[in-house]
């Protein structure tokens, strides 16, 4: 189930806010667990099996790290002192916790990916006899790369002394399960949603907020996000394509992701408002940056924090002398990548950026054309990570290299290709790329935007959420790209 679709919006959002508001208090959190239960595995309901063996293990390797487990509940959980002495059955529930994530994500992401490289090896070895057999397929679950990090930050906040463990079993499936930022994020942490699992207030300002963000969401998804995605799925899918074409395609693929996953992520904080939680900002202008390390400050910033928390600091950050700084930095931008998909084209745009963050660190952490004036610096960025995400779109690496030699005027273009003009000059299609140009580099955050809501503002969100709707209802495309994620 996805936000912007029928279903969603006429019957599962309403009918949850309503059996939200009249279940008494302490039976929120059970109601909030079965309708994301139930949102989860509209699908394959198999899925929330596995989320739940995994919220389990996470939640008793919480107790166990804290010590809790066994305690009267009578008193408040404790916090651990930080940087304090850990036993061993400390030690080893958080490591349990982080390898049982791991061996769930590692399994159910990689597996396919690992036999296909295992087999293309050994027939390049001769040895094609030793192959394994490719007939078991592993279906990827959604979101999995997005919970299974969620419920592992849990223990290890926990073990780290920077969040109290979570006694009520509900409380915990609640945390791991709510449905607005469940498939796609924000990455909630524990420490940034613990209080409010034990206590949040429900105000009219907030839930006219949350709507709010929702409405400006879903007009980036269907407005913005969905025609851009058309252009750009022609450019890429298209045999042969000349330079103008390709820059177009992948111009607009830079604003469809953009759209559609900070307009998902708009409609999780929306609807996370709703219900009387405060998420994490997600996006904050990434397409102003004048630097890619800027760039990484800003897109995506839940996961760029966990990276930096739970990988680069726990690496050596840079308190290890330049060169183990340089092979942090590499080591977390290749996984991040890894993170994001299991292709080596996933690694590869994790490696262009990585390089890129090492280069401006050398540059005292400015970008290498930091004396340009600001707007050049904006247009170089964008276009360093523009052709970058060639490799998160294309299929495969051979793709990939196509695409990039188009861009620069090298790929073979017939005559058939003229056809792909009238499909992508379309004047809905061009005007919806100017659009989102415009909003990108000259209109508001939604986070600022709606932060103080006016009668003109309010009035504003209804109506293009009414447009929006609208489209979502008539509009055939409408794919979520970091589902697959």
């Amino acid at each position: 189930m996805v936000f912007s679709s029928y279903l969603f919006i006429f019957y599962f959002l309403p009918l949850s806010l309503v059996l939200y508001y009249l279940a008494p208090q302490r039976g929120r959190h059970l109601l909030l667990t079965v309708l994301s239960y139930i949102f989860y595995g509209w699908v394959n309901p198999w899925f929330v099996v596995l989320m739940f063996a995994s919220s389990t293990v996470d939640y008793i390797a919480g107790l166990v790290v804290s010590g809790d487990l066994g305690r009267s509940w009578k008193e408040p959980p404790p916090y651990l002192i930080k940087g304090g002495p850990r036993t061993r059955f400390q030690k080893g529930a958080m490591i349990a916790s982080v390898a049982s994530n791991l061996a769930l994500l590692g399994f159910f992401k990689y597996f396919n990916f690992g036999v296909e490289n295992y087999n293309s090896l050994v027939a390049a070895l001769g040895l094609s006899h030793l192959g394994v057999e490719d007939m078991i397929r592993i279906t990827l679950p959604l979101g999995i790369s997005f919970y299974t990090f969620q419920s592992m930050s849990y223990a290890i906040d926990v073990y780290r002394g920077e969040a109290r463990p979570i006694r009520n079993f509900i409380d915990f499936l609640c945390f791991v399960a709510m449905y607005p930022q469940l498939v796609a994020g924000p990455i909630v942490r524990f420490q940034e949603v613990s209080e409010q699992l034990r206590e949040r207030s429900h105000t009219a300002e907030k839930f006219a907020r949350g709507v709010a963000f929702f409405a400006c969401g879903l007009a980036k998804k269907t407005l913005l996000a969905n025609p851009c995605g058309k252009i750009a799925d022609l450019c890429f899918d298209a045999g042969s394509i000349g330079w103008l074409d390709s820059w177009l395609g992948l111009i607009s693929y830079s604003f469809q992701i953009y759209f559609d996953f900070s307009g998902y992520s708009d409609m999780a904080v929306g609807l996370g408002l709703m219900l009387g939680f405060v998420f994490c900002k997600n996006f904050d202008s990434p397409y102003k940056s004048m630097s890619i390390t800027e760039f990484w400050r800003r897109w995506h910033l839940s996961l760029s924090i966990l990276l930096r928390d739970y990988l680069y600091i726990p690496l050596g950050g840079n308190r290890k002398g330049e060169a183990r700084t340089y092979a942090n930095l590499a080591t977390v931008m290749l996984l991040g990548g890894l993170w994001h998909g299991a292709s080596w084209n996933f690694v590869i745009w994790g490696g262009i950026h990585g390089g890129m963050l090492a280069l401006e660190r050398l540059q005292g952490k400015t970008s290498l054309y930091h004396r340009l004036p600001g707007f050049v610096r904006v247009a170089l960025t964008f276009g360093i990570v523009s052709l970058a995400w060639v490799f998160f779109r294309a299929t495969d690496l051979h793709a990939s290299l196509g695409y990039i030699k188009s861009l620069f005027g090298g790929g073979a273009v017939d005559a058939n290709a003229r056809l792909l003009d009238g499909l992508i000059y379309q004047p809905y299609y061009v005007i919806s790329l100017v659009l989102a140009g415009v909003i990108v580099w000259c209109a508001p955050q939604a986070w600022d935007f709606t932060r103080r809501l006016s009668w003109a503002r309010a009035t504003w969100c209804l109506a293009i959420m009414m447009v929006a709707i609208a489209t979502t209802v008539t509009q055939a495309y409408n794919p979520f790209i970091y589902f697959i994620f």
